[in-house]
């Protein structure tokens, strides 16, 4: 369990910091890849002294209490103690994405009022240059790269802050610590204010619900958003635990095999792709192993559902340790071997991935939650765990579902409503906004649709904008069969469309790989843009699309019609939120012209 003290209470994110500098001063916090198998490490000890130093070097700069500090810039370590000095001077941190929009950059920077811009290095600090001297508020660029001679570079202010010290605030917990922009699929960014007292009821309810203590999580959900901040940046220093952080999402699993995590943070699809590599490592292993992988999965699907029952049986368990051994050991050793616990959230994961990754040995804790909830609302946590859900209330919260948000016509499915200390206090500027989804009484109107079961676990089941009516008047949730397509290794990604239509269509990225695989069989050509026009490629991937539909999907919500695309949907391309969320209006206008074909 962790060394924290029990229910350990953190006042706002100064008093986080400094109790778990002075407990853990010698731990690792943040690891840098500088070479192959090669990571430099920061303690404790030593990002406590670098914010210190930073804060007074931000103060020489002007920032105070109140005062605006705004970022671009990947995770790193540098990122971590800009937001903590800003924090410890009472003023609120900005967070903004490397590969965003420049025109969002633009937009968030005069929204927000931003005095001070923090940016990775060179290359951000010539794209931001152009917008920045367009912002009369903003004073100075601050470069995390920059020259030892340039006063305002990070190196400089740390320095100068260093021999001119300035003592840490100490925020109340309804002070501001930080404004999450949204995504903006349907127009401007909005800016969800988040107190530390938002924060810190996150972190005090997850020191009473998870076991951690000398953990290591391997980073690269960003910083910028509620999910990978809140849980990877402030819960795990609550717990005096570390983060390598990745450079690349690509290089997540290779290193892996270097840092040995203990824990990962992620979302739906990355978990989908490690459950699609595995189940193509396994298709083509040779057929004695096959069959004991398939013998050791079936075994493991028998353990899971005496439990359930509050059952055990002796043979079943003597098998799990042999099959621990010989088969779920390595599939471990692939992901470091050491990972205890993988923690899901940002979507539903599907139960199929879910079980996968539980069968192998390694727990998964499914969570809920949003920007505008600081983010956690519900988790699965030990002894409370039930794979499906995302969990339970988080001490402190409160889950309704409203029936009558979605005219009742869904049975027990309605509008989830989250009601807590996690609540936002609202977004930037735009008080008629916040009144549409923050109730009277404080609660928040999520926008996604849900049950409760008897004991109080929470399954999503979509989001209110994204549902639609075919003509016919059925009622069709896109989500969940999406994803039980790109569980297939034959589909990477889907978009599944059908508003005020007869029936459903889909937009289809086939799965690079097991293209190739399939042409190099068939003696035609590897290229992704010719083989989606092969009759018989188009055919195999009918059959797929079939095939995944016909499990436990409604005929009504099957596909009736697809037209594959070789272009992925990316961030790079905008049809991608930076946390891999599909921006369906945005694919949907890309291709209008295939849509429209469909349904001709």
């Amino acid at each position: 369990m962790s060394d924290a003290p029990a229910n350990a209470v953190f006042k706002n994110l100064p008093d986080l910091l400094a109790q778990s500098v002075a407990r853990f001063p010698d731990r690792p916090r943040f690891g840098t890849r500088v070479g192959k198998n090669e990571w430099k490490w920061m303690t404790y000890g030593e990002w406590g002294k670098a914010v210190d130093d930073f804060r007074a070097g931000l103060a020489s700069l002007g920032v105070g209490k109140g005062g605006v500090v705004a970022v671009i810039a990947n995770n790193s370590a540098e990122w971590a103690i800009g937001a903590y000095a800003t924090y410890s001077l009472g003023a609120f941190y900005v967070p903004m994405y490397e590969k965003q929009n420049p025109e969002d950059w633009r937009f968030i920077l005069e929204d927000s009022g931003a005095e001070v811009l923090l940016v990775a290095g060179k290359h951000i600090a010539k794209k931001a240059g152009p917008v920045v001297e367009e912002i009369d508020a903003l004073k100075h660029m601050v470069n995390f790269r920059g020259h030892a001679d340039d006063a305002t570079s990070f190196t400089s202010l740390c320095a100068h802050g260093a021999a001119n010290p300035v003592p840490a605030a100490d925020p109340s917990p309804e002070d501001l610590c930080g404004l999450i922009y949204t995504s903006g699929t349907t127009g401007n960014p909005k800016g969800v204010q988040l107190s530390h007292g938002n924060i810190v009821s996150n972190v005090n309810a997850m020191q009473t619900l998870l076991p951690m203590s000398e953990d290591r999580s391997l980073s690269f959900l960003p910083w910028a958003h509620s999910f990978g901040q809140t849980l990877e940046l402030h819960v795990l220093t609550s717990f005096g635990c570390s983060s390598a952080i990745v450079d690349d999402v690509n290089n997540l699993i290779p290193y892996m095999s270097e840092v040995h995590p203990t824990l990962l943070f992620s979302v739906p699809r990355i978990f989908n792709k490690v459950y699609d590599k595995l189940n193509k490592r396994a298709a083509s292993a040779p057929p004695i192993r096959r069959a004991l992988m398939n013998a050791a999965f079936a075994n493991a699907a028998k353990r899971r559902a005496l439990a359930a029952k509050g059952e055990t049986s002796g043979w079943v368990e003597t098998k799990h340790g042999m099959f621990d051994k010989l088969v779920f050991s390595k599939v471990r050793d692939l992901l470091g071997g050491k990972l205890r616990y993988a923690f899901s959230g940002g979507a539903a994961i599907s139960r199929e991935v879910a079980e996968f990754i539980d069968n192998v040995g390694i727990t998964v804790y499914e969570g809920y939650g949003l920007s505008e909830t600081s983010p956690v609302a519900t988790a699965n946590y030990p002894d409370n765990q039930r794979i499906g859900s995302v969990g339970k209330a988080i001490p402190g919260v409160e889950i309704i579902i409203d029936v009558d948000a979605v005219g009742g016509e869904m049975g027990d499915q309605g509008e989830i409503i989250i009601k807590g200390p996690n609540i936002m206090k609202g977004y930037h500027g735009l008080p008629e906004k916040t009144a549409e989804v923050v109730r009277e009484d404080g609660a928040f109107r999520s926008g996604d649709l849900g049950r409760l079961d008897a004991d109080g676990y929470l399954y999503i089941t979509g989001r209110i904008k994204e549902q639609y009516k075919l003509e016919n008047g059925k009622y069709v949730v896109p989500a969940p069969l999406e994803e039980q397509l790109k569980l297939s290794g034959h589909i990477n990604q889907a978009m599944v469309f059908g508003a005020n239509k007869l029936f459903n269509v889909a937009v289809i990225v086939p799965d690079a790989e097991a293209a190739t695989e399939w042409a190099a069989s068939n003696g035609v050509s590897p290229d992704l843009s010719s083989l989606i026009k092969n009759d018989a490629f188009k055919a195999l991937m009918a059959a797929e699309i079939a095939r995944v539909s016909a499990n436990g999907f409604k005929g009504f919500e099957r596909i009736k019609h697809f037209r594959l695309i070789a272009d992925e949907f990316t961030t790079d391309n905008d049809m991608m939120t930076p946390t891999l969320k599909l921006k369906r209006r945005n694919v949907i206008k890309a291709y209008q012209g295939l849509l429209d074909e469909m349904y001709a």
